[in-house]
């Protein structure tokens, strides 16, 4: 009888165990649902970029006659392709993680259960020798003292609530092996879906590889002509620095000769009011949080130094970001704040610079102004239409973000989907 108390403990024991594991278990399933989630969120992000930017290369092709700036939506495109390629790959790899982790559960499951319908035969036959009511009495009657009596009975009782718990426990392993069957075929299906779409974009990276190549080839031909449109391109955007520079310098002369009207030290840096204390740090606050300066865009040339896309011997140098858009946009601020200044680019078109505390942000590219010097404007709120090149069939808005004089990447600042 002693044996069989300690076998009941050990059971008791080994429940306790299971009960842990299925706590793990479903945490487990919790994260992995999370991690699918995010990658599923990601894939439809990235194709939603890739269809916006065949949006953006029909337009570009609509003129008949190649551009840089199809190379470099191109090479975006294609960047975008292999990510979504990446994503796949990841999905496809945490599909087998979960495979094989169903795989082991169902080999631990078929374990469990067969050594349970062992220990079950074994009850059921033990049963069957002292099935009869006679055989139970004497048990009890044969004991020593009325204690011993009482001991036996209770014992009898819970062999019995025993072989219950255990053929209960026998149908619940079974339901959970079938259970993690169908998860596993259900996993196995979504597997086989994701290699077909992993092929497909595999062939259609092929194919975009192979446009980008041929528009390369192309574009080399004209590589007289873009130097000459990157040595204009330079020359106006030194003349765009120096204005950015200028109204940045009148507004520091402002907040200098209000500091000698009222007897104090000249300021070397802008000063701000309570109010735009409050507005400056509440946009440091919201780095990587802001609104982008359009509705729909991609990011066709990045802040700071790097090669040219068709000449890689040439650096450009950038100092915000260059994000082509769809006929027709129009920029809007990214942030609460006061309009400083409109000014007429003369061949480069217009720019408004919008003063958020310390903090500014530069539009430039602009065609019709929607605001006036000394406008509040809100953030999201449309302040021009962006100019249309008509040559290279290209809608692209400049975004520049500054603190003080100190120059800023504003795709830090802007906010991320992924």
């Amino acid at each position: 009888m002693s044996k069989l108390f300690t076998k009941k403990n050990n059971n008791y024991l080994y429940l306790l165990v299971i009960c842990c594991l299925a706590l793990l278990n479903t945490s487990s399933v919790v994260a992995q649902k999370q991690s699918k989630e995010y990658l599923e969120n990601k894939k439809k992000q990235l194709q939603n970029e890739i269809k916006y930017t065949n949006e953006l290369l029909d337009e570009t092709k609509k003129n008949k006659r190649l551009s840089l700036n199809q190379l470099v939506t191109l090479n975006k495109k294609i960047s975008v392709r292999e990510e979504l390629i990446y994503t796949i790959n990841t999905e496809i790899s945490s599909l087998n993680s979960q495979i094989n982790q169903n795989n082991r559960t169902i080999n631990q499951l078929q374990n469990d259960l067969a050594k349970l319908k062992q220990e079950y035969a074994k009850m059921i036959y033990y049963a069957y020798k002292n099935q009869d009511a006679y055989s139970r009495l004497m048990f009890v009657f044969a004991s020593n003292d009325f204690q011993q009596a009482f001991m036996r009975l209770k014992y009898l009782q819970q062999y019995s609530d025993y072989r219950h718990k255990q053929a209960e426990l026998i149908t619940q392993k079974k339901t959970e092996i079938n259970q993690k069957i169908q998860e596993l075929e259900l996993k196995k299906t979504d597997k086989r879906i994701l290699l077909t779409s992993e092929q497909t974009e595999k062939q259609n990276l092929s194919v975009e590889k192979s446009e980008k190549e041929k528009v390369f080839s192309e574009l080399q031909n004209q590589e007289s002509k873009l130097k000459n449109d990157l040595k204009k391109k330079k020359a106006d955007a030194e003349k765009f620095q120096q204005a950015i520079l200028q109204v940045i310098q009148k507004e520091l002369e402002k907040a200098q000769n209000q500091a000698i009207k009222d007897n104090k030290a000249k300021p070397q840096k802008l000063v701000l009011t309570p109010e735009s204390q409050i507005l400056s740090n509440s946009f440091a606050n919201n780095k990587s949080k802001l609104p982008w300066p359009v509705v729909k865009g991609i990011i066709s040339e990045r802040f700071g130094v790097h090669p040219h896309p068709l000449m890689p011997n040439i650096d450009i140098n950038n100092n915000g970001i260059d994000i082509t858009t769809n006929a027709g946009a129009l920029a809007r601020a990214v942030f609460d704040g006061e309009v400083k200044a409109i000014v007429n680019m003369p061949g480069s078109g217009k720019f408004v610079l919008i003063r958020h505390g310390e903090f500014l942000t530069i539009y430039s590219n602009l065609k019709d102004i929607y605001v006036k010097v000394g406008d509040r404007v809100k953030t999201k709120q449309q302040i021009a239409s962006i100019i249309f090149d008509e040559e290279d069939a290209k809608t692209v808005l400049h975004f520049e973000l500054w603190k003080g004089q100190v120059k800023f990447n504003p795709e830090d600042w802007l906010f991320k989907t992924n």
